[in-house]
């Protein structure tokens, strides 16, 4: 039997020790986030790795980054997070969205394609639920049309896509701390790329624009801020730096990673042996040549007679701990139908002269359609015989309905 993990062990509590010896003294150079920095770089295989406040931060410095201005257009999948688009606005950039593969849920290359033009300045791909898109595919078209990749990495921490690292294969990529990802600070986040120039962007974006930091040096120097002549910010930026704290807790979580990860792979296994041979249950489709990290469980349900809600409040009658949904498409939110996106509508609608993208129904329709029967269940279970249980409510649930 597998042993059961702490979320939060003694190497976090350690490293948040030290920190807070320091009284958050600067001139103790302890620099966690440093550290922390440099062994993520090594955990991936990146040459730089930049810590942020949070996993929108990390897309918003990433935009800037690649280049991304006010009007150009960025592709991005409907079926995720809205932060993602959220990123996109905030950088007075316009989303146009892409659909989505029917079985892996990732974002569609053939609907890229399709997207791109004069106006598209980058492509933000996310590995959904744990996988990754069709990188291969994706890269090509971004190269042969001259825009960046950036990669939402958010849900997907240790993921390979035919043996390269998730995270390492488009121009930046972008992974989140938050609470209930891989590895986690309660917040924080980190943007990555093996190009020196957009580190240093990344990194002055980040930091207030300041003169003295680049991708690899995160804080100006003593001297130079004791310096009256000092010409700090040699552009705008803003102030997403990670703090000292998380980057401790941070530190500690990617020291055991591997284990954090593997527990998760082995809940989704759990719940793979339990559907079995249902046919009207569909695990998110993996390919051979990819390794999911699994952030969720996720199944499409597909049985004409029965309810999304009626599934979960019967697996949950049985037991269960309850069952996500997948979000709301981001252009169906009420943010997008009454547009209302906080003054940024006025820069899409100068960028297609008065005339407004139809963000309405039909404009991905896969994504659309599996949006409602995706049913998402939670891998983060530390105590095993907990994630036992719940395979075996799943398995108990398929079982009540076949034998209607």
């Amino acid at each position: 039997m597998a042993k059961n993990i702490i979320r939060i062990g003694k190497k976090e509590k350690k490293y948040v020790e030290e920190v807070l010896a320091t009284q958050f003294s600067a001139s103790k150079g302890i620099n966690m986030l440093g550290r922390l920095e440099k062994e993520f770089s090594k955990k991936f295989g990146i040459q730089y790795s930049i810590g942020h406040t949070n996993g929108t931060a990390t897309l918003h410095s990433a935009l800037y980054a690649a280049g991304v201005r006010a009007g150009d257009e960025v592709i991005v999948p409907p079926l995720t997070m809205s932060a993602t688009t959220m990123a996109v606005l905030h950088a007075d950039a316009v989303p146009v969205f892409a659909d989505v593969d029917e079985d892996t849920f990732q974002i569609d290359p053939k609907s890229i394609k399709k997207l791109i033009t004069p106006k598209t300045k980058a492509i933000i791909t996310v590995a959904l639920y744990g996988l990754s898109p069709e990188m291969d595919e994706i890269m090509d078209i971004a190269k042969k049309n001259k825009i960046k990749v950036i990669e939402d990495d958010a849900q997907c921490f240790l993921g390979t896509y035919k043996g390269k690292m998730v995270g390492a294969i488009g121009d930046l990529s972008s992974f989140s701390f938050q609470g209930s990802k891989h590895m986690t600070a309660g917040e924080g986040g980190m943007v990555c790329t093996n190009d020196g120039d957009m580190a240093d962007a990344v990194r002055k974006f980040s930091v207030l624009g300041y003169a003295g930091v680049s991708a690899k040096v995160g804080k100006i120097t003593k001297d130079d801020i004791q310096n009256p002549n000092y010409e700090r910010h040699v552009s705008m930026g803003y102030n997403y730096r990670m703090s000292e704290l998380c980057a401790a807790v941070s530190l500690g979580q990617l020291e055991r990673l591997e284990e954090l990860v593997d527990r998760r792979i082995a809940v989704a296994k759990l719940f793979t042996e339990a559907i079995g041979d249902c046919s009207w249950l569909k695990p998110q489709k993996t390919p051979e040549y990819s390794k999911n990290s699994y952030w969720a469980f996720a199944v499409r349900l597909t049985h004409p007679k029965i309810s999304w809600v009626e599934f979960r409040k019967k697996f949950m009658e049985f037991g269960g701990d309850g069952i996500y949904a997948t979000w709301k498409l981001t252009y169906l939110e009420p943010m997008f139908k009454n547009w209302n996106l906080s003054g940024k509508e006025k820069v899409i609608e100068k960028t297609y002269d008065g005339k407004l993208q139809n963000f309405t129904e039909g404009l991905c329709p896969v994504a659309e359609k599996i949006q409602k029967e995706i049913l998402a269940f939670k891998t983060n279970y530390w105590d095993w015989n907990r994630a036992k249980k719940q395979a075996e409510i799943l398995k108990k649930t398929i079982k009540f309905y076949d034998k209607r």
